[in-house]
């Protein structure tokens, strides 16, 4: 398993630690990093064999959808089939950040992601080192929580290797966000559009941007 140091993606070495990282998730491995919630895990989600050992690798069963990280919001189109208006709102006002939104699939992401629910639940973190690896990988990342099933969610790199060692393929160290609350979750594959998990962005922010953006 290789290591990099990584406190901001600035500075030279996050950039080579993005590379680094993106290689491996090529590759089929798993990568650990730091993000404004807590530590995730990324391999490649169009890569269903990868996805699978990310499942073994967290001992999580397969009827749960994974949730994928973007670089920009512009990267959408890569996983969605449309994005409605309200999305689009809410993106703008809450990206980056803890706000996940539940899509509708392009037909090439394969059911293993979406626990063949044939959506997809996507977001821009703000953090910049799981978007410099969105970015140098050049497409989604999956942002699972680097935790074991059931267990809680971790925040250092080291609790993250203690807990999973040679299932990992690389760590980036890093200084996760102050979020100790999840994302929200916005499912928009449905009308109306219907908020599945409450987390760090308040229902009272998403009521204000809906009424002042769509009336």
């Amino acid at each position: 398993m290789s290591r990099a140091t990584d406190l901001g993606v600035t500075s030279h070495s996050a950039d080579g630690s993005a590379e680094s990282a993106a290689d491996v998730i090529r590759s089929g491995g798993v990568v650990a990093f730091p993000t404004d919630t807590f530590y995730g895990l990324g391999v490649d989600p169009f890569n269903a064999a990868a996805v699978r050992g990310l499942f073994a690798a967290k001992g999580r069963p397969a009827n749960s959808p994974v949730p994928l990280l973007i670089a920009e919001p512009d990267d959408l189109k890569l996983i969605a089939t449309t994005v409605p208006d309200g999305a689009v709102a809410l993106a703008e006002e809450f990206w980056p950040g803890a706000l996940t939104l539940v899509l509708s699939a392009v037909a090439e992401l394969p059911d293993v992601v979406s626990a063949g629910a044939g959506t997809v639940g996507v977001r821009v973190p703000d953090h910049g080192i799981p978007r410099a690896i969105a970015r140098a990988v050049g497409g989604p990342i999956t942002g699972t929580s680097a935790n074991l099933s059931g267990e809680r969610s971790l925040k250092t790199a080291v609790e993250v290797e203690a807990a999973f060692g040679d299932s990992l393929g690389f760590v980036v160290e890093g200084v996760c966000g102050a979020h100790d609350a999840p994302s929200t979750v916005v499912d928009f594959s449905v009308d109306p559009p219907q908020v599945r998990r409450h987390g760090a962005i308040s229902l009272e922010m998403l009521q204000r941007v809906w009424t002042s953006v769509l009336g």
